[in-house]
C-alpha cells in the first residue's frame, strides 16, 4: 500500500485535543478529528476492505501507516519520551475509536493490525484500544463546578 500519504497530519492537534479533557470536549474533539481526518481511517477500511486477503491488507495498511508516523517524527530512529506518550495516548483517544466508529466488520482487526505494528515499531511502547463510547462514558461530568 504505497497510499496514506501526509498520514502524519492526523496527530496536527495532538496537544490541543488531548488537553482539558472531558466529557463535552472529548465529543467535539471526536467530531473534529473525524471530520479533518477521517479520510485516512475511510482508506484504510476500504482497503482492507476490498482485498483477497484480508489479513495481508490489514498488515500492509499497519506498516503504512506506522512507518510513515515514524518517519514524520523520528529524530535518528527515535520519537523523543514525552511526544511518543503523547502520541499513544492519542493514538487510544482518537484513532483507534475513529477506526470502530466506522461500524465495519474489519475494524478490529485493523485495530488489532495497528496496534501491534505500532508496539513493534515504538521503543518503550504497549498500547491497546478501546472504543469511543467506552471512553466516552468513563469521562466525569462536573459536579457542582468541581472535579
Amino acid at each position: 500500500m504505497r497510499h496514506l500519504e501526509n498520514v502524519e497530519e492526523i496527530f496536527t492537534d495532538l496537544k490541543l485535543m488531548l488537553g482539558k479533557l472531558g466529557k463535552a470536549s472529548y465529543e467535539k474533539n471526536m467530531a473534529k478529528f473525524r471530520q479533518e481526518h477521517g479520510h485516512f481511517i475511510d482508506e484504510m477500511i476500504g482497503y482492507v476492505k476490498t482485498a483477497e486477503d484480508e489479513s495481508s491488507a490489514i498488515n500492509e495498511v499497519a506498516a503504512t501507516f506506522v512507518n510513515g508516523i515514524s518517519e514524520a517524527f523520528s529524530v535518528n530512529g527515535k520519537i523523543k519520551g514525552r511526544q511518543q506518550a503523547d502520541m499513544n495516548l492519542y493514538m487510544i483517544y482518537y484513532v483507534f475509536p475513529a477506526i470502530l466508529l466506522t461500524d465495519e466488520e474489519c475494524a478490529d482487526k485493523l485495530c488489532t493490525g495497528i496496534k501491534e505494528k505500532w508496539n513493534a515499531t515504538f521503543a518503550d511502547t504497549n498500547i491497546s484500544y478501546t472504543t469511543y463510547d467506552k471512553l466516552y462514558d468513563a469521562f466525569r461530568e462536573k459536579i457542582f463546578g468541581m472535579f
